[in-house]
Order: structure tokens, then C-alpha cells, then sequence
């Protein structure tokens, strides 16, 4: 089931070095496009893990001052920097799943590499060994080639690589006929593809072809190195960790120097071009991002000054305005006041102005003329 799965995986990426094999007719360059290819395909989505991790990396002070002010209180401190992350638009997981994609891309490069009749060619298993039947009986010495297993035989470790270099330089006519297949050349700027570093190292001979050979494996590992020390260098939050990050910084190029003597040095090829490639990238990216993010802050800045400054100067124009409504309100009650005082000092006045002819008690009676009791009286 799981070679079965592997094999399908293969298909696209056995389609894309083919393509380009077909193209350049030089299996080192189709290599080197075939990363770039790849390189290309994942780029969206590496820009968002890079973008998310240059964020994380210029919040780095917030983070501390958050772990230090909640250093006794997980549950308080998960939820700040949940806040903070939600604030700055950071997923923290994003750049997990791409950092882990290389890995089965190496694996199905590898199975193309190994195995380039089934896996590359894409000829089924029957046909690859009844190519195999056949060259022996044109004469190719398949004993390094197969093995036995399980009373059947088959395919040794780089049988098939074998199988092609001999079809490929001995008898080509064995291959006549064969749908899907390709006369490989590993020759690549002098240097065999197909061979392994390691036994170049075991059967060493001076030449330029096996100095560049065994070169291979050690160029992977320091360019992967230089990725690594970049990588850690534009990203203080990593280097703030320590040790950790120190021992995976080596280890991983440690690791491309191993693997890449014990495999075809085709591998250790990909391998260079992935790590030129990851570092031109990340060069660019990390100049680009640092650059947009820090406008992007610079306008957040500014626009909460802005707000600030508009609250500001809103909070005043409503001070103002109430200050306005008070001292109206106080002069509509000193208006009122001063008209009551003026009715008031009215009906005093009117209380005392008529004069004494023209009062009955304390009322005044009538205006104008003086009361005599005998006006209308009749005169003789």
C-alpha cells in the first residue's frame, strides 16, 4: 500500500524532471529547474509563513515582557499572547506545515533518482525486468545489478541506475521498442551524477570529476549552513533560545554531509540548488518584509496618533461646549432673576404711586379726578 502510495507521488514530480530533462537533455540542469520549479509552486505560501515569522520575530520584546509580568500564571500569560497574536495578525503555527514540506519532496526525488526505469520512466515493473533479462543476454554482467528475494528476483539498492548506464553505453538495442524510454546521461559538468560520493572517497583517484564528486556532499552542508546562521540572524526570537536552535543549526547541515555521500550525487545536487535557492529567497523576503512591515507599523502608529489626537480635540470641543451650556443656562437664571426682581420692583412701585385724593384705605380707589362727596349734588 505504501509503495503504492509512493509511487503516485512520484508521478508529478517524475513528470516535472522529465520535462525539463527533455528540454535542457542534461540531467543536472534538470535538476537545478526542477528545484526552482518547486521553489516557485511554494512561494505564496512561504511568503505568509515568512511574513507571520518576521512578525514574530519584531514583537519578540512584547512576548518577554509578557512571559516575564505572568512568569506565575500560565493560564493568564497563554491568554495575553493569544491577544497579542489576534492583535498582530499572527498565526504561530503557519510556517509548521511548509517548514516539513522538503522532506517528502527529497523522498520522491530520491525514489526518481534510485529508481529511474519505474520511477521515472514510469515502466512497469514487469518491463524493467525483462529489460534486465534481456542485457544479460546481450552480455552486461547483472550480478551487481540484482538480488533475490523471496525466491524471486529483483532489483539491487541503484540496480536500475545500473540497468540504464549499461543499456545507455553497451546496447542501447535492448531498449528498442520500449515505450517511455529515455537513454539517461549523468554527465554533468564532467562529474557522474549517478555515482555515490562515499565510494568515490573509498576508490579515490585524483581527478577533477572525483574532487567535484566528493565536493558535492561538503557544498550542500555549508550552504545549508549559511541558511541556517541567515536564517537565525534575521530572526532574533530563535537566537534568544539558545543551545536548541545552536544544536539544529548544525545538526541539519551535519546531516546533508552524511546523506549526501551515501546517495547518488544527484541528490546532493537538489540538495545545493534547494539551499542557493532558500537563501536567495529569504534574503529577498526578509528585506522586503521588514521594510513593508515597518510602514505598516509606521501607518498603524499614525492613525492611532490621528485617533488619539481627534479624541483629544473632540474631549475639548465637548468641555467647550459644555462650558458654553453653563454659562448660557447661568445667564438665562440671571435674566429670569433680574425680571422677577424687575415685576417685583414693579408691583412695589404700583402698590404706592396713587395719591391720597384718590385712595380709600390702603386701596386705591380711582384716577384722575379727586372724590368729592357732593359732585352730583343739585344746586339751588
Amino acid at each position: 500500500m505504501f509503495a503504492t502510495l509512493g509511487y503516485y507521488i512520484c508521478v508529478p514530480f517524475a513528470a516535472l524532471v522529465k520535462l525539463f530533462y527533455n528540454l535542457t537533455g542534461s540531467y543536472g540542469v534538470a535538476i537545478i529547474l526542477f528545484t526552482l520549479a518547486i521553489k516557485l509552486i511554494m512561494l505564496p505560501f512561504q511568503i505568509k509563513s515568512k511574513k507571520s515569522m518576521i512578525r514574530m520575530s519584531r514583537m519578540s520584546g512584547k512576548m518577554q515582557e509578557i512571559q516575564k509580568k505572568y512568569a506565575n500564571n500560565q493560564a493568564k500569560m497563554q491568554e495575553e499572547m493569544q491577544r497579542l497574536y489576534t492583535e498582530e495578525g499572527i498565526n504561530p503555527m503557519s510556517g509548521c506545515l511548509w517548514s516539513f514540506l522538503p522532506l517528502p519532496i527529497l523522498i520522491a526525488l530520491y525514489s526518481i533518482i534510485r529508481q529511474p526505469i519505474t520511477h521515472f520512466m514510469m515502466i512497469s515493473k514487469e518491463t524493467a525486468l525483462g529489460l534486465l533479462d534481456k542485457a544479460a543476454a546481450a552480455g552486461v554482467d547483472i550480478s551487481a545489478l540484482t538480488m533475490t528475494t523471496k525466491d524471486a528476483v529483483d532489483f539491487s539498492a541503484y540496480g536500475q541506475i545500473g540497468l540504464v548506464r549499461a543499456i545507455t553505453s553497451q546496447c542501447p538495442q535492448v531498449a528498442e521498442g520500449v515505450d517511455g524510454w529515455i537513454n539517461l546521461n549523468y554527465n554533468f559538468l564532467g562529474m557522474d551524477l549517478a555515482a555515490v560520493p562515499w565510494d568515490m572517497v573509498k576508490n579515490f583517484t585524483f581527478s577533477l570529476a572525483v574532487i567535484g564528486l566528493i565536493l558535492i556532499p561538503v557544498l550542500a552542508g555549508l550552504f545549508q549552513l549559511f541558511m541556517s546562521m541567515y536564517t537565525m540572524k534575521s530572526q532574533p526570537n530563535q537566537a534568544a533560545n539558545g543551545g536548541s536552535m545552536k544544536a539544529m543549526m548544525y545538526m541539519m547541515p551535519l546531516m546533508s554531509v552524511y546523506i549526501g555521500f551515501i546517495m547518488p550525487a544527484a541528490l546532493g545536487v537538489y540538495w545545493i540548488a534547494q539551499s542557493v535557492f532558500s537563501l536567495i529567497q529569504e534574503v529577498i523576503m526578509t528585506k522586503f518584509f521588514n521594510k513593508k512591515i515597518e510602514e505598516e507599523e509606521n501607518a498603524r502608529y499614525e492613525a492611532r496618533q490621528a485617533d488619539r489626537q481627534k479624541r483629544m480635540e473632540e474631549g475639548r470641543r465637548q468641555q467647550e461646549e459644555r462650558k458654553h451650556q453653563e454659562a448660557h443656562k447661568q445667564t438665562l437664571r440671571e435674566k429670569q432673576k433680574a425680571a422677577q426682581a424687575a415685576k417685583a420692583a414693579k408691583a412695589a412701585k404700583a402698590g404706592t404711586s396713587t395719591t391720597e385724593a384718590g385712595r380709600v384705605g390702603n386701596r386705591p380707589y380711582a384716577r384722575g379726578r379727586a372724590y368729592k362727596a357732593d359732585r352730583y349734588e343739585e344746586k339751588e
